[in-house]
C-alpha cells in the first residue's frame, strides 16, 4: 500500500493562522491528479508539533475524504508520533477512527529512549490499532537512531510494515534492506538519495519536493523501481537544485515559501517557524525561476 512516491504534505494556514481547509483540499486534489502513490498528512513537513489534536485529526480527515471522493483512491499514511507513548497511542487510534489507512510514527524525541524502549514503544502502538505502522527514523531531528537490530525485531510485529529511513547513513540503509524481511517496506526519507536506496532494495520515497513537483518525483521513483536508473537520474539532474534548496533552512520553511511563490498557498507559518531569511528566500526564488516554477507575474524582483 505504501510503496512508490508519497508526499509529506504541508499544512496550509490562513493569514490569521487558522487552518486553511479550502487550500488543503486543493493541494490534495492536485497530488492525486498528478499521480502520487500515497499521501502523508501531519508529519514534520505538515508542522504537526504546532497543530492542536482537533486540527491534526481534521487535516487527516480532509485528506481521507478527498482521496475517497477522487476518481483514483490514494492511501493515506497519517503522522502519529511523539515522545509520550500513551498520547501517541491515543492519536493513532483517532487517526484510525477518521479513516487513515496507516500511521507514520516518528521515534520519540528529546527523551532519547534506549533500543529496548523504542521496541516497547512501537509494540504498544501496534497492539492498540489494526492499521499498518511505518516507523520514522530521523536521528538528526529526534536525537535517537533506530538500530537495524531493533528494526528487525519490530518487523516481526504483523502490523509494523515498514520504515521511513532518514538517518542519512547510507551504510545503515543498506544493512536495513539486507536484514529485514522481503515484504518489509523501506522508504527513503530524503529526496536526493531515493535512487540510491532503491538500488539497495528500497521500495520508494516519502517526499518533500513532491509538494512542489508531484508528477516528476512520482515518475523518478517509478523509474527507479523499474530499474531505469538512467531515466530516474535524468529527472533528478533536472530538479537537483530544488531538492537541495528545500533544505537551505529547516523543513518545511523553504518548501512552504516555494509553494507560495508557485501560487499554491499563502506561506503562513506557526511559531516557532518563521519565513526564510531574505538571502535564503532569494535563493529559493532563483531556483524556482530557473525551473520556471514561479506563478505568472512572480519573480525574484517581486520577492518580499
Amino acid at each position: 500500500m505504501f510503496t512508490g512516491c508519497g508526499t509529506a504534505m504541508v499544512t496550509p494556514f490562513q493569514a490569521d493562522g487558522s487552518l486553511d481547509e479550502a487550500t488543503l483540499r486543493k493541494l490534495v486534489r492536485r497530488q492525486i491528479e498528478e499521480g502520487i502513490d500515497f499521501l502523508v498528512p501531519c508529519g514534520t513537513t505538515g508542522e504537526s508539533p504546532a497543530l492542536t489534536l482537533e486540527e491534526h485529526l481534521r487535516v487527516v480527515a480532509i485528506t481521507v475524504e478527498e482521496s475517497r471522493n477522487a476518481l483514483r483512491r490514494v492511501p493515506v499514511l497519517a503522522g502519529a508520533g511523539g515522545y509520550f507513548t500513551k498520547e501517541v497511542i491515543e492519536l493513532a487510534e483517532e487517526c484510525q477512527r477518521v479513516g487513515a489507512d496507516g500511521v507514520l510514527s516518528v521515534t520519540p524525541y528529546y527523551n532519547k529512549p534506549s533500543q529496548e524502549g523504542l521496541f516497547q514503544h512501537y509494540k504498544a502502538i501496534a497492539e492498540s490499532i489494526r492499521i499498518p505502522i511505518v516507523v520514522y527514523n530521523v536521528q538528526g531531528r529526534t536525537g535517537v537512531n533506530v538500530e537495524t537490530s531493533t528494526l528487525v525485531r519490530l518487523a516481526e510485529i504483523p502490523n509494523i510494515v515498514g520504515v521511513k529511513e532518514a538517518s542519512g547513513n547510507v551504510s545503515q540503509m543498506a544493512e536495513v534492506c539486507h536484514r529485514v524481511p522481503g515484504d518489509f517496506i523501506v522508504l527513503s526519507g530524503d529526496d536526493a538519495i531515493t535512487i540510491a536506496l532503491t538500488a539497495l532494495g528500497g521500495r520508494g520515497l516519502i517526499s518533500v519536493a513532491s509538494n512542489e513537483i508531484p508528477g516528476p518525483m512520482t515518475q523518478l521513483t517509478r523509474l527507479a523501481l523499474q530499474g531505469d536508473f538512467a531515466g530516474a537520474r535524468a529527472i533528478q539532474r533536472q530538479y537537483m537544485s530544488l531538492l537541495q534548496v528545500n533544505f537551505v533552512e529547516s523543513n518545511p520553511i523553504p518548501v512552504k515559501w516555494a509553494m507560495g511563490r508557485m501560487g499554491l498557498l499563502d506561506p503562513v507559518y506557526r511559531l516557532p517557524l518563521v519565513p526564510p531569511s531574505e538571502a535564503n528566500g532569494k535563493r529559493i526564488d532563483e531556483v524556482l525561476e530557473s525551473l520556471r516554477l514561479c506563478a505568472e507575474g512572480v519573480g525574484v524582483a517581486s520577492s518580499r
